[in-house]
C-alpha cells in the first residue's frame, strides 16, 4: 500500500523529470534553429532594385549567417569572423546583375539578385 506523503514524492518527480525533458528539448531546438533555418546573406544599407549610380564602381557589405561558402558572381569572396563581407563591384555602363549566393554545409542555399543600372 502506498503511503500518503509517498505520493507527493512521486507528484514532484514526475514534474521535475518533465521539465528536465521540457529543458532539453528546448536546448536542442535553440542549438539547432541554424540547421532549420538555412542560410541568409543580408546586405547593408538600402538597395532598391533596380538601383540607379552614376558611379562606376559600388561598394557591397553586408553579412552572411550560417554559411560555408559565398560567392559574388560566382567569385568566392571571404567574410571574417563574425560572418561580415565588404566588396567592390566594377559595373558596365547600363544595365547590371550582382549575384551573391551562399551555401552552408548541409547543401542549403541562398542567393540574392541585385540590379543596378549605370548611368554614365
Amino acid at each position: 500500500m502506498i503511503k500518503p506523503y509517498d505520493d507527493g514524492k512521486v507528484i514532484v518527480k514526475t514534474v521535475l523529470v518533465l521539465v528536465f525533458i521540457l529543458f532539453i528539448v528546448s536546448y536542442g531546438f535553440y542549438q539547432s534553429k541554424n540547421l532549420i533555418y538555412g542560410p541568409k546573406i543580408s546586405l547593408d544599407g538600402s538597395f532598391n532594385s533596380p538601383q540607379v549610380v552614376n558611379d562606376d564602381i559600388i561598394k557591397l557589405s553586408g553579412t552572411a549567417k550560417n554559411i560555408a561558402t559565398i560567392s559574388l558572381n560566382d567569385r568566392p569572396i571571404s567574410v571574417d569572423e563574425t560572418g561580415a563581407f565588404d566588396e567592390k563591384v566594377l559595373l558596365f555602363p547600363g544595365y547590371n546583375v550582382i549575384k551573391l549566393f551562399g551555401k552552408d554545409k548541409f547543401g542549403a542555399s541562398t542567393e540574392k539578385m541585385i540590379e543596378v543600372i549605370y548611368k554614365i
